[in-house]
């Protein structure tokens, strides 16, 4: 006999099952769909500081750009370590909390890599038993003047030929030097680039050139302009300018006569001039003709490294900077490592 009181129960049962079933269901979805706006407005967030930051970033490129420009109007013929442009960077407190900070470098106080490219000419060779040219002398000067790596006469002439057969347009190698047949035999294989360098971290695929020697020398050189300016003796480190020596002569002045010649350089914010650098007493009466084309005293150059900290994230801008008169322009920017 039908029961309708059991009826009754079995379909409120039923209604039960399928409430707790939709319950089930809406909560699943408000988590999932909580789950997401979470991650969205993370998403949000992060993109909202990093513009911040970035934004920070480009204000102190334009800082330095005044400064820069500044410098310009009240010194035209020479560029030193005394004026405003390269004082030690203090960090500037934001108004929403955190910090930039920024410095900028000259790079005409580095030597420029892609000068290895030249070689000597006929007249040269025939006039020179070495055959190299001012810029080989002077690299070969400096390698073996690095202060945590320095390297024999032997392999300095042989990384030296080695960057020059990377940055020169043909395939044919340089007595000591490296063309594809050296890198046809690495892991993976590669190619020679036979063009002006346009990253300092090339180096690192150059034939002879060790993890150890790379780190030495990456804040002595540049590859900018791609061509090759003076090297200002105003801003030049200790090492570079214990490559400063006589024409033909490979080794570098000793770690004395370079120390005297930086004591100069910082007493007297530099020197007169390049005339008066090569009567400096350590120079005595060589004779420094060949050298003499690659000193010079004033910038266009520079590299700023500025470091922001929004919300306890930092970010780092490096940007390369030409100056052209009263004109600056970032020539290439990059996020990190340069």
């Amino acid at each position: 006999m039908h029961c309708p009181r059991y009826n009754r129960t079995a379909q409120q049962g039923v209604a039960l099952v399928v409430a707790l079933l939709v319950f089930g269901l809406c909560a699943a979805l408000m988590v999932a769909m909580q789950r997401e706006f979470t991650l969205f407005a993370q998403r949000g967030a992060n993109l909202f500081l990093q513009d911040q930051g970035y934004a920070y970033l480009r204000g102190a490129e334009e800082l330095a750009a005044v400064a820069l420009v500044m410098d310009y109007d009240a010194d035209q013929s020479r560029d030193d370590r005394s004026e405003l442009w390269a004082q030690q960077a203090t960090p500037y407190p934001l108004d929403e909390g955190g910090w930039l900070v920024g410095s900028l470098q000259d790079l005409q106080g580095r030597f420029n890599l892609n000068a290895l490219a030249a070689t000597p000419s006929e007249a040269d060779e025939a006039a020179a038993s070495d055959r190299f040219t001012a810029a080989e002398e002077f690299f070969i000067r400096l390698l073996q003047a690095l202060p945590d790596a320095p390297l024999g006469q032997a392999e300095a002439v042989a990384v030296t030929r080695a960057i020059g057969d990377w940055l020169d347009a043909d395939g044919i190698p340089r007595a000591y030097g490296a063309e594809d047949d050296v890198y046809f035999r690495q892991s993976p294989p590669y190619r020679a680039a036979n063009r002006p360098m346009a990253s300092v971290s090339e180096l690192r695929a150059v034939a002879n050139v060790t993890p150890q020697l790379y780190l030495a020398l990456a804040p002595l050189v540049t590859v900018w302009p791609r061509t090759p300016a003076p090297l200002n003796i105003h801003t030049a480190s200790l090492p570079l300018l214990r490559a400063v020596n006589a024409d033909g002569d490979l080794a570098p002045l000793s770690e004395a006569q370079g120390e005297a010649l930086l004591q100069t350089q910082e007493e007297q914010g530099g020197f007169a001039d390049v005339t008066a650098f090569l009567e400096h007493p350590v120079f005595g009466d060589k004779s420094m003709a060949k050298v003499l084309a690659l000193l010079g005293e004033s910038s266009s150059w520079f590299l700023l490294s500025a470091e922001v900290e929004v919300a306890e994230r930092k970010m780092r801008l490096y940007s390369v900077l030409q100056r052209n008169k009263r004109e600056v322009q970032p020539v290439v920017r990059a996020m990190g490592s340069l």
